[in-house]
């Protein structure tokens, strides 16, 4: 327990998830085995394989003399959610998954409770015959999507669980005709909603804590015939560098009943220090959403009217602040695009683009193409408003520019949910085909168009297009001109920087 009375946990070796240890059972002639976007994230297991695994966990967890058992929900929206359930061996995972999935309210709710899916969370066993079995460790999380169970092995790390129901609630939705997303929500006071798409570090959790408005969730989410829900009953939000100042609402949130996952603990003070990264950068908090003090109790809203993709562009040629018609909105939906920095992984010294598709590719169990075509009949059947916000690098790219002020994102986020960007006078950028204002209360000059903050006017030039290019390779890579130049799809990569960059850089 740290100075306030807040636990806190050390997941060993594992700060993070291991996505080369996550495997789905190939059941033959199974829907699943026909739907399921088998790749180098939706690895496959045999059946032969999952046996041995599922009577490895279950021999270890026999042998426990205390486990527990956790039943709950994914899904805010009663019509819509599945009941889970998760047996644990550590006190501290029953702990993490009742902050961060809903939880009963009555006793009678528990009476015959009957999973959609169920968790097998054995950590501290290993699978002996992972070299027979081909797999890469003797770490494993495999989902049997046929049996409705999971088992997990080798790995401390609550996130496992957490990503393994969103890996399924992004199976089961989308076939229900609902769109499911790796996005934070909030709605304001007269009840307008806004969703905030973006990779890990991006800004997800931090801008949608806003004292201002209500929040619904700071990671996943689904959009149904009746709005948005939350699937979640609680936050995890990274912790490196967490300031009170500058995330009041998270840095409040750690409290008792918060859970803190691999942050270096001062021995003096008995507090977190979230500037030591010596253990990892991806510290951690888990901490139910009533910690927010302007949560939004039922977990939903309308249908959203602004959709805001994150990006954290560490070249410093993306603007503040675009804005995107729905095609382009699905380009960069399908292109997910960040960059990682020095730091982030071992062995990166510049910029490094990547590309995850739907902003959260590790998650997607369909193809890519299921959640575009959903997100593109939503966005039009409600008219939302979609716009892309760079909270990276401006002046220059990384080591030479400034990370963008989180002041100025704010007061671009500002303009987005109160309407007054709209009244801007918008520019195109020609090289990467989208609308950028001219300018934006409390954002500086020479900000919102990024060339005119380069001292180096020939160095944004050469890095601009190189960045175009690296959106084009990116969406070529990942097969989706051959999924969507087809009679009757629209061709989405026309919709993204101009061909000549994908000429020239391809």
């Amino acid at each position: 327990f740290v100075s306030n009375g807040t636990f806190a946990v050390d997941t060993g070796i594992f700060t993070g998830r291991s996505p080369k240890d996550k495997w789905v059972v190939r059941n033959p002639g199974t829907d699943s085995e026909k739907l399921v976007d088998w790749n180098n994230i939706n690895q496959e297991a045999s059946p032969e394989v999952w046996n041995d695994l599922y009577a490895n966990s279950i021999s270890h967890m026999n042998k426990a003399e205390r486990l527990y058992v956790f039943d709950g929900y994914v899904g805010a929206n009663p019509a819509t959610q599945k009941k889970v359930r998760f047996i644990t061996e550590l006190a501290w995972q029953h702990h993490f998954v009742r902050n961060m999935f809903i939880r009963p309210t009555t006793e009678e709710e528990l009476v015959g409770f009957e999973p959609d899916f169920t968790i097998i969370n054995s950590c501290q066993t290993s699978n002996p015959k992972w070299k027979e079995h081909g797999l890469n460790s003797e770490v494993y999380a495999c989902f049997n999507l046929e049996e409705k169970v999971a088992v997990i092995g080798g790995t401390y790390y609550g996130g496992e669980m957490k990503k393994g129901i969103f890996a399924l609630m992004n199976y089961w939705l989308p076939l229900e005709g609902i769109m499911s997303m790796h996005c934070s929500a909030n709605k304001g006071p007269a009840g307008d909603t806004a969703l905030f798409f973006g990779l890990s570090g991006t800004g997800k959790t931090t801008l949608s804590a806003d004292s201002s408005r209500y929040l619904l969730g700071d990671d996943e989410h689904g959009w149904d015939n009746d709005g948005i829900f939350n699937f979640e009953g609680g936050c995890y939000a990274k912790t490196i560098d967490l300031k009170e100042e500058n995330e009041p609402e998270i840095f409040r949130a750690i409290r008792p009943d918060a859970l803190l996952e691999n942050n270096t603990i001062d021995p003096e003070t008995n507090w977190p220090d979230f500037a030591d990264t010596t253990k990892t950068q991806n510290g951690r908090v888990s901490y139910p959403l009533y910690h927010i003090p302007n949560y939004e109790p039922s977990g939903m809203a309308g249908h959203p009217d602004n959709c805001i993709f994150l990006t954290c562009d560490a070249f410093g040629v993306l603007p503040p602040v675009a804005r995107l018609d729905s095609n382009q909105a699905v380009y960069h939906f399908l292109s997910g695009y960040t960059a990682k920095v020095a730091g982030t992984e071992r062995g990166i010294t510049e910029p490094e683009a990547t590309f995850s598709a739907g902003f959260g590719a590790a998650f997607l169990t369909l193809h890519p193409t299921v959640y575009a075509d959903l997100l593109k009949e939503k966005l039009d059947q409600h008219g939302t408003k979609a716009w892309l916000v760079n909270t990276g690098w401006s002046g220059g790219a990384y080591g030479v520019g400034k990370r963008m002020a989180i002041k100025t994102t704010r007061a671009c986020v500002k303009g987005i949910l109160d309407g007054s960007i709209n009244n801007a006078e918008f520019v195109k950028d020609e090289l990467f085909n989208f609308k950028v204002p001219q300018s934006l209360p409390g954002v500086p000059e020479g900000v919102l168009i990024p060339r005119e903050g380069w001292a180096d006017k020939a160095a944004y030039d050469a890095t601009a297009e190189k960045l175009a290019g690296m959106f084009q390779q990116g969406m070529f890579q990942k097969n989706f001109a051959n999924k969507f130049v087809v009679p009757g799809r629209t061709d989405y990569t026309s919709y993204g920087p101009k061909q000549s960059a994908k000429a020239q850089f391809l």
